[in-house]
């Protein structure tokens, strides 16, 4: 099985680096778009998938590191480098301080505070916050210029995009694997028993959630220079819903189903350009007929087996 997925994703990878050999412009920024969205999609499984929580505003912080390029690069004149740091730091503070209230908030309730925060977001940048987001128009003309080279070109955003996914697959692999990951595991699967074995839930909760939102943010620098622009209408509640949506039709905590929850929405509808416009309601549809057939999602994620002095009689 391990031998399986390690040839899928050599596969996977070997076709996205070598992708560019296409040299289809139109078909670089599907691509592109592919991978700075897997990035989200799997930003949002570390707290949806792996801490199970309920999380329906990760567009937020999605948003967040964006806006923050976009800010201090067009009103501030400053390079684009200097934004790196601050699209993790910030979205992960932010984080920490929205989610520390709420965290012991179960299901719906914690859903409905999430809902809260990605509308309030929404209306701030559209009410143009502190005279620097730009209303609804949003702001436009980022200068991606580093060292004198422009990265804003399609064949470089597109090796960007693909970096970051390379990096946020091997950070989940490592994260899976290490002390972390196994407490997220069993909080994630009985929050009580995880505390009676002395895992403090809080915390690995808030961490989820920081944790998460500083890759989205990285995510949201990336989508700022590939479009030059950023406006609220990417970062609504539509986008979080959408998110929300590919982890669990793809398989919660299953890399695999998500990078095909992805495909499915973003690339699928540009394979089946007819169809396009209807992609909200094939992948309604699909949510609908997953929840039926597979509700743990197309692939779910599987765990190791009980060791057979636990299965033997």
């Amino acid at each position: 099985m391990k031998n399986k997925a390690f040839i899928g994703y050599a596969v996977l990878f070997a076709f996205l680096a070598l992708f560019p050999v296409v040299n289809d412009p139109r078909w670089l920024t599907v691509v592109t778009t592919f991978c700075i969205y897997s990035v989200v999609a799997l930003s949002l499984d570390i707290v949806l998938g792996r801490a199970g929580m309920f999380d329906m505003g990760h567009a937020l912080f999605f948003g967040m590191g964006a806006y923050i390029t976009a800010v201090l690069n067009v009103h501030f004149g400053l390079n684009i480098l200097w934004a790196l740091p601050l699209v993790v730091i910030i979205p992960a503070l932010f984080a920490i301080i929205l989610s520390t209230p709420i965290v012991h908030l179960r299901g719906d309730y914690l859903l409905v505070a999430t809902i809260g925060m990605n509308i309030v977001f929404e209306q701030a940048l559209k009410n143009d916050l502190f005279g620097l987001t730009g209303g609804p128009n949003g702001i436009f003309g980022l200068d991606a210029t580093v060292f004198g080279f422009y990265l804003d070109d399609g064949l470089t955003i597109y090796y960007i995009a693909f970096f970051l996914l390379l990096f946020t697959l091997l950070m989940i692999r490592n994260l899976e694997k290490s002390k972390v990951g196994r407490a997220l595991h069993y909080i994630q699967e009985d929050p009580i028993a995880a505390e009676s074995l002395g895992i403090s839930t809080r915390f690995y909760r808030v961490f989820s959630f920081a944790l998460g939102a500083a890759l989205a943010g990285l995510a949201g620098f990336v989508f700022s220079i590939q479009y030059a622009a950023v406006s609220p209408e990417a970062f609504n509640f539509m986008t979080s819903v959408i998110f929300f949506a590919i982890v669990l039709v793809g398989g919660k905590a299953s890399i695999p189903g998500i990078l095909a929850g992805t495909f499915i929405m973003f690339v699928l509808p540009e394979i089946f350009r007819e169809f396009a416009t209807a992609r909200y309601f094939v992948f309604g549809l699909a949510m609908v007929v997953s929840m039926i057939l597979r509700p743990e999602g197309m692939f779910p994620a599987k765990y190791g087996k009980l060791p057979k002095y636990v299965t033997e009689d």
